[in-house]
């Protein structure tokens, strides 16, 4: 009996990692530009708030004189090391009665601006040299209004490093980037045309939304102008998994229960690895459980930069299950969730 059940199992995991795999690949590849590619007219916008651990290396990565950090209010030196690293700096205006701080950053930062594109960037973000040209290259080739950039993603800590790129294969499980396009599109690395956007209303159109994001692209749909979701290995974006995935969990449930319920299928499936283990070593069917065993890794090594951390992959699977119910149950329960000191 044993055998059959981690045949199911195993048949499980597989198609979730399919699944995922082809939605990832779904998204359009931003391509190295040429070597004598010329600077954009593209002004980047970071919103931060308590971000003095990373924002220098934002600002630093981008080319000079381009980047605005519209400080949030914060209670650190996000300011005085954004503009250390040469970035010009403003303040965020005071925050309106239901309205949401990074869309209330992005207004001002954008504001000033008479660039032809506009990158709203996280500060945890963090980008190679020619990203921009790339970036822009693709918006002029497709004609576009939006578009959202899926980075590299990465964590500062080990667990984290085993951790994001399981959440990063858990996240494609349930959305469908060339079936439901809003859904997917990610505020983290956004690329506006800034006459289009500001036509659209830009952030002052959503923001009062905790999806921003998704707003964005519901307003491009409303009103029939193009945008898409790209990848790219250009750029880079830390995740800190006990913040972000607890908050992206409970965001899914309220805005999305169908993406919420397949990403907690996907986990449920490969949380039955370990007890699955256990049962065939107690069965004493020592082959089965060996290749049992390096399952997980084999099956998300793709989404792992080394075999190394592949390998620790069912520490990852296992340290997600708290986070996705810690952000299950604030969906349920209407209960919000400290960001940085605000309310969500």
């Amino acid at each position: 009996m044993s055998l059959w059940v981690a045949l199911a199992v195993a048949l499980g995991m597989l198609v979730w990692t399919a699944k995922s795999r082809i939605a990832y690949l779904g998204l359009t590849p931003i391509a190295p530009p040429p070597p004598d590619a010329l600077a954009p007219d593209c002004m980047v916008v970071i919103p931060a708030r308590n971000e003095e651990d990373v924002i220098e290396r934002a600002v630093s990565s981008l080319p000079h004189d381009t980047v605005i950090v519209v400080d949030d209010g914060s209670t650190d030196a996000t300011s005085d090391r954004a503009r250390k690293a040469g970035a010009g700096v403003l303040p965020a205006p005071d925050l309106p009665r239901n309205t949401y701080g990074k869309s209330n950053a992005c207004i001002a930062g954008a504001r000033p601006l008479r660039c032809k594109w506009v990158l709203f960037a996280d500060a945890d973000t963090w980008f190679e040299p020619k990203f921009l040209e790339a970036a822009v290259a693709l918006g002029e080739a497709a004609n576009l209004t939006f578009l959202s950039i899926y980075l590299r993603p990465d964590a500062a800590t080990t667990l984290g490093k085993l951790m994001v790129p399981y959440a990063f294969s858990l996240f494609f499980s349930g959305t469908n980037p060339r079936g439901d396009a809003e859904a997917a599109f990610n505020g983290q690395c956004v690329l506006a045309r800034r006459e289009t956007y500001e036509f659209l209303g830009g952030h002052a159109a959503v923001y009062t939304s905790q999806i921003e994001d998704m707003r964005l692209a519901a307003l491009a749909d409303r009103h029939r102008l193009t945008y898409t979701l790209a990848r790219t290995d250009l750029g880079h974006v830390e995740l800190r998994p006990w913040k972000d995935f607890v908050r992206n969990a409970r965001r899914f449930m309220i805005v999305n229960p169908r993406i919420g319920l397949q990403i907690l299928a996907a986990a449920l499936t490969w949380s039955a690895w370990l007890p699955v283990l256990v049962w065939l070593l107690i069965d004493r069917e020592w082959i089965w459980a060996a290749a049992f065993f390096l399952l997980p890794a084999l099956l998300l090594r793709i989404w792992y930069p080394s075999w190394k951390l592949a390998l620790g992959a069912p520490l990852g699977i296992y340290a997600m299950l708290p986070l996705l119910w810690s952000g299950l149950t604030a969906a349920f329960s209407g209960r919000p969730l400290d960001w940085k000191g605000r309310e969500i």
